[in-house]
């Protein structure tokens, strides 16, 4: 057998055994739950003979040990089986959703993947360049914020629609040149000796624009934008293009979200491989900085960065929870979060295993690409 085949089959049997197990810590944390049940979606005013009878109806006066693997044996043929709240099949209210959440995830995937791996090779191209700290300082503030702030931010500015004096924004850029300009000048006298007019020129053009934030030389009011609404109510049968509209929000906060990861993945390992024996042979037969990353450093940069695409896309799908909320886009996270508010339990242990094993199933998938673009892998010291 292909060592890789070989490899892949056993990090499935493993991944199988780890779903095996999140299922426990899923059934179980759902009977810990505190009150009853039956009593909480029936409601205070039914009676003792009401309760009872729903408990015997969806099998709450089994053992918990015996509903486990009657629930995991369903699941195994693909049956979820039934909302408590609506009555309706499980795998139908899943396969619904699931697909808006795999749209979504893969609207943002299409929009963060590219970009990310592009700024990473462009940072490690322009290495402590003024736009290597831009990239940097932008998607790593993109990343420290919650995405619920970010994405109140975009519906602030996109839908809502709210003007602001475009002064202060360039009073950011401007301590950034400024930074910029005053590096490049001490840089200059300390290496050799000589002043760097280039930045004594950046720094002062990005003090004049931090001056002019405080004095209000020049204003200018930038107009509101309502672009994109605010609330993702998509359908089935929504247009592709109207869906693709109504879900950018949603995807472009995805893409804040998970592109810092990638971006700096990426510039990692491309400036670890810039040391290497063959990238130095490379520079010295006269090859271009850009060729040199394209043609020798990112083949093979891809292992690493092939992991954390993987685990970020793994993220796009299961971390939409509060994303979706937010927007209240009919994805899997909201039917997840409506569950929860409902006690329906059923929903919620189907959602959380069908998260858990897409989590898994990506991660797989990591691995082996890893291993297929360098095979050394498969040899670990």
């Amino acid at each position: 057998m292909h060592p890789i085949a070989k490899m892949a089959l056993q990090r499935l049997a493993l991944g199988v055994f780890t779903l095996f197990v999140v299922s426990i810590i899923i059934a179980g944390a759902v009977e810990f739950l505190p009150g009853d049940l039956a009593q909480e979606i029936l409601g205070q005013s039914a009676t003792p003979e009401a309760v009872a009878a729903f408990r015997a109806e969806v099998g709450l006066d089994k053992p918990p040990v015996e509903r486990y693997f009657s629930w995991l044996g369903g699941v195994a043929q693909g049956d979820f089986g039934v909302s408590l709240a609506t009555k309706r099949p499980i795998s139908d209210l899943i396969a619904a959703r699931l697909g808006n959440t795999l749209f979504l995830a893969g609207f943002a995937a299409l929009i963060a993947v590219p970009l990310a791996v592009t700024l990473g090779m462009l940072a490690a191209l322009y290495r402590n360049s003024w736009f290597d700290r831009l990239v940097n300082v932008s998607t790593l503030s993109s990343i420290s914020f919650p995405e619920f702030f970010v994405a109140y931010v975009l519906i602030l500015f996109l839908s809502v629609g709210y003007g602001f004096d475009a002064r202060w924004v360039l009073a950011v850029l401007g301590l950034l040149l400024l930074v910029e300009g005053g590096g490049a000048v001490k840089s200059a006298l300390k290496d050799s000796g000589r002043f760097s007019f280039i930045g004594a020129i950046v720094g002062v053009l990005g003090l004049a624009l931090v001056v002019n934030a405080v004095f209000s030389w020049w204003t200018y009011q930038v107009e509101p934008v309502q672009a994109f609404p605010s609330i993702s109510n998509i359908s089935p049968n929504t247009p592709f293009g109207e869906r693709v509209y109504r879900s950018f929000l949603p995807a472009l906060t995805l893409t804040l979200v998970v592109t810092a990861h990638m971006m700096r993945m990426t510039r990692a390992s491309i400036i670890n491989l810039m040391a290497s024996p063959y990238i130095e042979m490379a520079r010295l037969k006269g090859m271009s900085p850009g060729r040199i990353i394209f043609k020798h450093a990112l083949p093979n940069a891809l292992a690493p960065i092939i992991n954390v695409i993987a685990i970020n896309l793994a993220y796009l799908i299961t971390g939409v929870v509060v994303v979706e909320v937010v927007f209240v886009y009919p994805g899997l996270g909201q039917l997840l979060v409506d569950s929860v508010s409902k006690r329906d339990i059923t929903v919620v242990q189907g959602c959380c295993l069908i998260f858990a094993a897409t989590y898994i199933l990506l991660n797989l998938t990591a691995d082996i690409l890893a291993i297929a673009t360098n095979p050394r892998l498969l040899h670990p010291k």
